[in-house]
């Protein structure tokens, strides 16, 4: 019997060891709970040293207490059991990681947002956490087939977020795509958290001219503030340089002006 190893990721400690219980009641099912995004992180960095990786997460929407469309609570690696790693940051971090893991996300209520969110972050599937269990089983069953699972009552507002989110995204690349090689390599810069002085050192430019390319860069993507032009870049995909090289500096940003 090819057996399914399931990890439950719920801070509402009763809710987990409950839902580890009853799914651990079927035979082909293997179940661990975790309480929090950095021991998902931990449980799932030691399964796979050990080769024996989980098949399927079932994340808490609101782990850790995030809503999700706001800046995610953490970056997504392994850290203290009081650092917090939000439900949908948790999601980005394990499919980027491991990519063969399916993710379904549990909710308290039906959110076409939110579940949009889910599914674009790389989760396969929404449910209820008031649902039934055979139904829960259906949506694991089949997440490891590659289905998306998703309520009926759903399924048109999500339609309607990633459309909208998609329009947002390509307006976003053709802004990006305006700015010249240079201004490109700033605004990874500015992703990547430096400030002015900092993105000169890497570049090896004066600080006036870096301060020159930012003022371009918020002047070309039509915005007003470097945490702008930052929530742009990441719309359109751009990541953060590197920062195998010089050391970050201070956040780029003071009370909305250019450090």
């Amino acid at each position: 019997m090819v057996r399914i190893r399931v990890l439950v990721v719920d801070d509402h400690r009763i809710f987990a060891e409950s839902l580890a219980a009853a799914l651990a009641a079927e035979p082909d099912v293997d179940v661990s709970a975790a309480g929090s995004g950095p021991a998902a992180l931990r449980c799932l960095e030691r399964a796979a040293s050990e080769g024996r990786r989980f098949d399927v997460l079932l994340v808490d929407a609101d782990l850790g207490g995030h809503v999700p469309g706001t800046r995610p609570a953490a970056p997504v690696r392994s850290g203290d059991e009081d650092g917090l790693v939000d439900g949908i940051s948790l999601v980005t971090g394990v499919r980027a990681g491991q990519p063969g893991v399916r993710i379904v996300v549990l909710a308290e209520k039906d959110d076409p947002r939110r579940a949009a969110l889910a599914l674009g972050a790389g989760a396969s599937g929404w449910v209820a956490k008031d649902c039934s269990l055979s139904r829960l089983l259906s949506v694991i069953r089949g997440v490891l087939r590659d289905e998306t699972h998703l309520p009926p009552a759903l399924l048109t507002g999500v339609l309607r977020e990633l459309t909208a989110a998609r329009k947002h995204r390509t307006e976003s690349e053709l802004l990006v795509e305006s700015l010249t090689p240079r201004e490109r390599e700033v605004l990874r810069c500015m992703v990547a958290g430096l400030g002015r002085k900092a993105v000169a050192e890497r570049l090896y430019l004066s600080p006036h001219t870096v301060r020159t390319h930012m003022q371009n860069v918020l002047g070309k993507l039509g915005v007003h503030s470097t945490l702008a032009a930052v929530a742009l870049a990441r719309r359109a995909g751009v990541g953060p340089a590197d920062l195998d090289g010089p050391s970050a500096g201070d956040v780029v940003e003071r009370g909305g002006q250019l450090a």
